[in-house]
C-alpha cells in the first residue's frame, strides 16, 4: 500500500510542479483571470495583496514547492493539504463554467472537474495513516 501511495503523490505533483514554473515565468494571464476573483473575495480577507500577479506568484510558489515536496515524499501529508487548499481558490477564481454561455461553458466545466478530481486525490494522500508515508520504510 505504501507504494501506491508514493505513486499517487508523484503523479499528483506533476501538474503543481509543471502549473508552478509556468504561472512563476508568465503570471499576466493568470492575473487577469484572477483580479475579478480576488477583488469578489478581499471583503474576505483583507490582509490578501492587491496586487493580483503577487498573489498568482505567491500561489504558483506553494504549489511548485508542495508540489516538489509530494514528489520525493517529504511531509506527504502536509503538501497534499497545502495543495488542497490553493487547488479550491484557484478553481473558484479561473473555471467559474456556471458563468458561461453555450459551447464557452464546456472547456471551463471540463478544467473544473478535473481540478475536482486532482482535489480527491489529494484528500486520499492526506487522509492515509501516517505509517503509510514513513519514507525510512520501503514499500
Amino acid at each position: 500500500m505504501r507504494l501506491i501511495h508514493r505513486l499517487a503523490g508523484l503523479l499528483l505533483s506533476g501538474i503543481f510542479i509543471s502549473g508552478g514554473i509556468d504561472v512563476l515565468r508568465d503570471p499576466g494571464p493568470r492575473a487577469v483571470t484572477a483580479g475579478p476573483f480576488l477583488e469578489r473575495i478581499r471583503p474576505l480577507v483583507p490582509a490578501l495583496p492587491t496586487d493580483p500577479i503577487l498573489v498568482v506568484r505567491a500561489n504558483a510558489a506553494l504549489q511548485l514547492v508542495a508540489g516538489a515536496m509530494l514528489a520525493v515524499g517529504f511531509l506527504p501529508r502536509l503538501s497534499a493539504l497545502a495543495l488542497a487548499g490553493s487547488l479550491v481558490p484557484t478553481t473558484l477564481g479561473a473555471h467559474r463554467f456556471w458563468e458561461q454561455q453555450g459551447p464557452a461553458a464546456t472547456p471551463q466545466r471540463t478544467q473544473f472537474l478535473k481540478n475536482a478530481a486532482i482535489l480527491g486525490g489529494l484528500i486520499l494522500v492526506a487522509s492515509a495513516p501516517s505509517h503509510v508515508h514513513r519514507s525510512s520504510e520501503i514499500a
